[in-house]
């Protein structure tokens, strides 16, 4: 259960190598970066956005993509392993390594 009082966004931008496509992925610079750029894929590391507190470690996959008018596209990733699903900020306008637009674009049909 979550301590009342606690943050709900915990800003944790370092690099990391992707568990599914083995690329390096640089900080985002701004914010929290919690996927690949490359491939989307992500790990269920957080119990809140940033903070690393989950116990999980799974890979989550990219399952679909949705358009949102003031925060650009949506991911929605799902745990291979507890199947958990959370949903988080694209980034295909980041300064450095921006998401792949491409694969954005197709999950927003449910397609990778």
């Amino acid at each position: 259960m979550e301590e009342t009082g606690a943050k709900r966004f915990a800003k944790n931008d370092t690099g990391f190598l992707c568990r599914h496509c083995g690329r390096e992925v640089l900080p985002l610079g701004y914010s929290s970066r919690n996927h690949c750029p490359f491939c989307l894929w992500s790990l269920h590391l957080d119990r809140n956005p940033g903070d690393r507190l989950s116990d999980c470690g799974g890979e989550m996959e990219p399952i679909f993509a949705e358009p949102d008018p003031r925060r650009g596209y949506i991911l929605t990733h799902r745990c291979l392993k507890c199947g958990a699903v959370r949903r988080n900020r694209a980034c295909p306008d980041a300064p450095v390594q921006p998401d792949d637009i491409r694969k954005i674009i197709a999950l927003t049909v449910g397609r990778l």
